[in-house]
């Protein structure tokens, strides 16, 4: 094995507290932007579709949670790390509309190279549609469908940094249409044992169309986002409270509805006396994601959160209801991990999903060739001994 010098080794470790730093730096300066709506603008829109019933717990996003949980690793790939060791992950999120969503999820860390790998495939079924023609008459069915394919990668640096990248190649099934895009997640996380605080930020979807849905149309943008979370679990209680930010990249996240224009005159309407307020607070606030999470002794963490922006444009001004919020309880079985996830987007009614994590290295053994991988390797997760 090639053996670097002190030098290069320095060099390589200067680059990532640069490439870090950048990151960082990125996340601390959004740009302004003019309001528009949020949704619809991309394609593969489904790739902002949480990957687990317990990050739709946590509200549909969180990069910065220390959790056992595979999925994390596919929300901020620098989350990925020994302690997640032969996890496979199978969930099933009843969506509206006879839609559904599946995710298979695994990880794998090779003691050998120090490095922890994941790998996982996110499939949005839309379900089934009538072929008709242009006076009603039916011709048939056809079905809409996308995928995408994650493979990625992280590494640990110093005693409380991580990094990670992953790949992805998305494919969308729209009728006859059809499309393709290759894109990347880099992400960092700092994890302090001691203090129990979690600091991650991650730049999601970074990538470009390969085909388009129409060839002689311009390409489609990409979901891009730039992620900022913080968590924090108290060394003498149960509990863990966390905040996510998301779209850092673009201020004005509100919608810019025109019944919300205001006027000051005492005598007419007009155009010329129409004030319009800054909104500062609702644009600011659109950005969080608040939640908590409560362990129950070993087995059991049951989770609450609360997404502004959801609830901010799919509540009725007349009943808001619980839109915008979520809940989710996971059940640890020790080889398997059964998780429930309850999210609430409008009044009209909830959505459910259901997860179960096998740890394969618990459940079988690959004899010798077992051995040779580490398959049944026991890792410490975040280097702390397990209860």
């Amino acid at each position: 094995m090639r053996t670097f010098s002190k030098a290069a080794e320095l060099r390589q470790r200067c680059r990532g507290i640069v490439a870090a730093a950048t990151l960082f730096a990125a996340a601390m300066v959004p740009v302004a932007s003019r309001a528009q709506v949020n949704g619809g603008q991309f394609a593969f829109e489904f790739l902002r579709l949480s990957n687990s019933p317990h990050v739709s717990a946590m509200g549909g996003i969180n990069v910065a949670h220390p959790g056992n949980d595979i999925s994390l690793a596919f929300q901020n790939p620098s989350l990925m790390r020994a302690g997640l060791h032969n996890q496979l992950q199978v969930n099933y999120n009843g969506l509206y509309a006879g839609m559904s969503a599946s995710n298979l999820l695994y990880g794998f860390h090779s003691a050998k190279i120090n490095t922890s790998f994941f790998g996982g495939v996110q499939y949005m079924n839309y379900g089934t549609f009538k072929y008709t023609t242009a006076t009603g008459v039916e011709e048939g069915d056809f079905k809409a469908s996308d995928y995408a394919i994650t493979m990625g990668a992280s590494r640990s640096y110093g005693q409380h940094w991580r990094y990670g990248a992953a790949l992805k190649m998305a494919h969308s099934s729209l009728y006859t249409t059809k499309a393709t895009a290759a894109m990347m997640d880099v992400g960092v996380n700092y994890y302090d044992t001691a203090s129990m605080w979690d600091i991650g930020i991650v730049a999601k979807n970074m990538g470009v169309m390969l085909d388009r849905y129409t060839a002689e149309n311009p390409a489609e943008p990409i979901p891009f986002d730039l992620q900022f979370g913080v968590s924090k679990r108290f060394k003498h209680l149960p509990l863990r409270l966390f905040s996510t930010v998301h779209h850092l990249y673009e201020w004005n996240i509100r919608y810019d509805n025109p019944a919300d224009i205001q006027t000051n005159t005492l005598v007419s309407t007009t155009d010329s006396n129409t004030k319009q307020k800054s909104y500062f607070t609702d644009k600011l606030f659109r950005h969080f994601i608040f939640g908590a999470e409560i362990t129950l002794g070993k087995k059991i963490s049951v989770t609450g959160a609360y997404n502004v922006l959801r609830r901010q444009e799919m509540a009725l001004q007349t009943i808001k209801g619980v839109a915008g919020f979520s809940f989710g309880a996971t059940v640890d079985l020790k080889k398997f991990v059964i998780q429930y996830g309850r999210s609430y987007y409008h009044i009209s009614g909830p959505y459910n999903e259901i997860g179960i994590t096998m740890r394969l290295n618990k459940l079988m053994g690959l004899g010798t060739t077992g051995e040779k991988i580490n398959w049944n390797a026991d890792y410490l997760d975040w280097d702390v001994p397990a209860n």
